[in-house]
């Protein structure tokens, strides 16, 4: 079971694992990834994510088949956030289950990985100064995405 959600409002993290562990009496192992704004000490107030609609959950789905292909999961939550989101508040949920911890693990760093540099998200900072900026693509994303080649 795959299921991937792009969405404004805030995700209910305990209620997003437990839809996993329900999915089937076979799994043994879940891994859980919360991701949210974090503060840099340098002001920063709010990130605004925006996306293409109808392509960020093409893109999402396929990397979330392609993990439950190779890390044979039973089951597979991607949840990313767009809009305004201050300091503080989560941003993605990947979650997956299978029947054993390892396969859930590395399936769940990679979406992680493939997905800050493959989804189709654009990332705008707001300082408290007033200042805003656009969020570049960062070398080690690419490196640690690459590695899953």
């Amino acid at each position: 079971m795959i299921r991937v959600v792009v969405q404004t409002a805030a995700f209910d993290l305990a209620g997003e694992m437990e839809r996993l562990s329900q999915i089937s009496e076979n799994v043994g192992g879940m891994s859980v990834f919360m991701g949210q704004v974090r503060a840099q000490g340098d002001g920063l107030e709010s990130l605004t994510l925006e996306h293409y609609p109808g392509m960020t959950e093409k893109v999402l789905t396929t990397l979330a088949e392609e993990a439950g292909t190779r890390f044979s999961l039973l089951g597979c939550t991607v949840i990313h956030r767009v809009g305004t989101m201050r300091v503080g508040e989560p941003i993605v949920f990947v979650g997956t289950a299978s029947g054993h911890r390892a396969e859930a693990l590395q399936a769940t760093s990679f979406l992680i990985d493939r997905l800050k540099t493959g989804a189709p998200f654009w990332k705008c900072e707001r300082f408290t100064d007033g200042r805003k900026r656009w969020v570049e693509a960062r070398d080690t994303d690419d490196e640690a995405a690459a590695l899953w080649d």
